[in-house]
């Protein structure tokens, strides 16, 4: 396959990815740094451009990945649509909902396959616990607790309240409305500081006979009446590297998608109303 990847930021997380797949022939970048640009090349062997056109409209393409400014997401999965390439979309699928569902409208009209990097659904703690709770195996879920710690992963990049939800949260509200469906209620605060570094928030979701708070380890706890006990999960790589393997088993007709856009729309709408509370916090 020729893989079109689109962006040098998360860009070269996915770019290390294709390097090691065998189905994977021929990757070729875009992005609008020529330093970054040569870096990936350099680092990977792969060719590189400035001209985003002369990308979309080339037909040997077999995908474009999608790994630019959420902002853009919309308007460049549509314009490859429409030239007839499959997308992979790095989340969040986009900025309103008017754009998510415009891609979805763009993927029907034109018959491509489009995907969303919902990587969080290949973590083997989450899905240990969905299948747990599909199976009703202890009962309906009662509270879950979720805490995410991260450093500035990408140089330049402030990671302060107008960002936490959207670049953050967003994977494990996808969790979390999977699981329990839109809250009830919703209560946010937040601590911003200079730069982002330091900035925290606390996100309480309401549900009639659920709750959701924002503390907890990053194991997965198993608690009967006869104690507690750690699951045991499979060793497992990134998730992301998951969800592109998957995109590629269903684009080779080996696999049914479990990331289309359509599918992140919950997780979506329970992002942004949370991003509107927490960037209003910061003003």
């Amino acid at each position: 396959m020729k893989i079109a990847l689109l962006g040098t930021g998360f860009g070269q997380a996915h770019a290390a990815v294709y390097a090691e797949r065998p189905d994977v022939d021929e990757v070729v970048v875009f992005g609008r740094t020529p330093d970054k640009l040569a870096m990936i090349g350099g680092q990977f062997g792969f060719a590189t451009t400035t001209d985003l056109d002369a990308l979309l409209t080339d037909p040997s393409v077999d995908l474009v990945d999608i790994c630019l400014p959420t902002a853009l997401h919309a308007d460049v999965a549509v314009r490859a649509m429409q030239a007839d390439h499959d997308v992979l979309i790095e989340l969040p699928l986009a900025t309103t909902l008017e754009d998510a569902h415009r891609i979805i409208a763009a993927q029907q009209a034109t018959g491509r396959r489009a995907f969303v990097d919902m990587f969080s659904r290949f973590s083997p703690a989450n899905q240990h616990l969905r299948q747990a709770v599909a199976d009703q195996r202890h009962g309906p879920l009662r509270v879950l607790e979720i805490e995410g710690r991260t450093a500035l992963l990408w140089p330049g990049y402030d990671l302060g309240l107008n960002t936490l939800a959207m670049d953050m949260m967003h994977a494990d509200f996808d969790l979390v409305t999977s699981l329990l469906g839109q809250p009830s209620t919703i209560q946010v605060t937040g601590t911003g500081a200079p730069g982002g570094r330091g900035s925290a928030a606390e996100v309480l979701l309401g549900y009639p006979h659920a709750g959701f708070t924002g503390q907890g380890p990053a194991t997965l706890t198993e608690v009967t009446p006869g104690g507690e006990s750690p699951i045991g999960l499979p060793e497992a790589g990134p998730p992301y590297a998951a969800a592109i393997g998957h995109t590629m088993a269903c684009l080779a007709g080996d696999a049914g998608s479990l990331i289309d856009p359509a599918s992140a729309l919950p997780a979506l709408e329970l992002t942004l109303d949370v991003h509107q509370r927490l960037t209003q916090a910061a003003s």
